[in-house]
């Protein structure tokens, strides 16, 4: 025992140093694989995302928000030049269209063979009685003239409010191209109201350069309309649907449905209405700008009409393509996005 003690363990823990020792020194200066590449060089690649082109549905529906308005009151004017002789309805009372609010007495000028009697005294002023009619049917909401009162032709006598009402809402320009093909109508939700309805008589008007823009404002209902835009949307609401002025709404505007077509999204194409350009993926894996015939669009996706065939490969954010980011989102010239962190899609 005092052997091992003295001389054996002693050599065995030299050895055992000597061992580690050259192991550690083989991991630091030989490693078995290559070395580590330098942190400071980038080693990744940027790939740019690619879409098929792929058919599918576009429904373009335009949704813009609306208020209920009333519609406006119509002048009642006096058919004829004299003096009101008697007022048949009061104000603020319901008429329909026809009924006379009040007469108008007109002289009747005679023939000078016939303006003396017997004795060559003058004869009595002769007169006539011209009705002055509702001009359609609902309240008689304002009247001006009383009875005696001189009246010309044409001269404004009143005014009377429909019960009728309509939906106004604002279209921004972007949007005029999705509705090149104007439907008739549109379909309505009222905040808080009645079940969607249909929406009649759907006009769609821009004031010509130099007019007046009261009358559009007040078409727009008391706001409905948006800074920037003067194209405003108004369409009746039926008879049968109560509605009261002032309610806010939502007006969606079909703009068209395509079925078993080419689509895209709106980022890949630069351009949104009827030409464009996309980027196509070739073989030797670099991209060529192709010019793009457009169809309708439903904000997300747009028809390919001409200029691409099913299966090809398409950078999905063509340079300078303006499609619509998520809610949050913004979509760069560039085909870049940046979403603010609570909206990351």
């Amino acid at each position: 025992m005092g052997i091992a003690r003295t001389w054996v363990l002693p050599i065995l823990r030299m050895l055992l140093v000597a061992i580690i020792a050259a192991a550690l020194i083989k991991l630091a200066f030989f490693p078995d694989g290559p070395a580590e590449a330098d942190p400071a060089q980038p080693t990744g690649t940027i790939v740019e995302p690619t879409v098929a082109v792929a058919s599918g549905t576009i429904t373009n529906d335009v949704v813009i928000k609306a208020t209920v308005s009333a519609d406006p009151a119509v002048p009642l004017k006096s058919t004829a030049a004299g003096t009101v002789n008697k007022i048949f309805v009061a104000q603020g009372a319901a008429v329909a269209q026809g009924d006379v609010i009040f007469n108008v007495k007109v002289p009747i000028e005679r023939d000078p063979a016939d303006s003396v009697d017997a004795e060559g005294k003058p004869k009595p002023a002769i007169f006539r009685y011209e009705d002055v009619e509702a001009p359609i049917g609902g309240t008689l909401s304002s009247l001006s003239v009383i009875a005696g009162q001189e009246i010309a032709v044409g001269a404004a006598a009143g005014n009377v409010a429909p019960p009728s009402f309509s939906v106004s809402g604002s279209l921004e320009p972007a949007q005029q191209y999705r509705l090149l093909n104007r439907p008739g109508d549109a379909s309505v939700t009222i905040t808080g109201g009645p079940a969607a309805f249909t929406c009649t008589n759907l006009r769609i008007s821009t004031p010509l350069a130099g007019s007046s823009a009261e009358d559009t404002t007040s078409a727009a209902a008391g706001g409905a309309g948006t800074a920037g835009s003067s194209t405003t949307a108004t369409c009746a609401v039926p008879g049968d649907v109560t509605v009261f002025a002032g309610l806010a709404a939502e007006m969606t505007i079909a703009g068209g449905k395509a079925e078993n077509v080419l689509v895209v999204p709106t980022t890949a194409v630069r351009g949104a209405a009827q030409s464009g350009s996309v980027w196509v993926s070739t073989a030797d894996g670099a991209t060529e700008e192709r010019p793009v015939a457009l169809g309708l669009t439903d904000g997300t996706q747009v028809q390919i009409t001409e200029g691409l065939t099913e299966g090809e490969e398409i950078l999905e954010f063509a340079p300078g393509a303006m499609g619509t980011a998520p809610d949050g989102c913004t979509t760069y010239p560039d085909g870049s996005m940046y979403c603010e962190p609570a909206a990351q899609p």
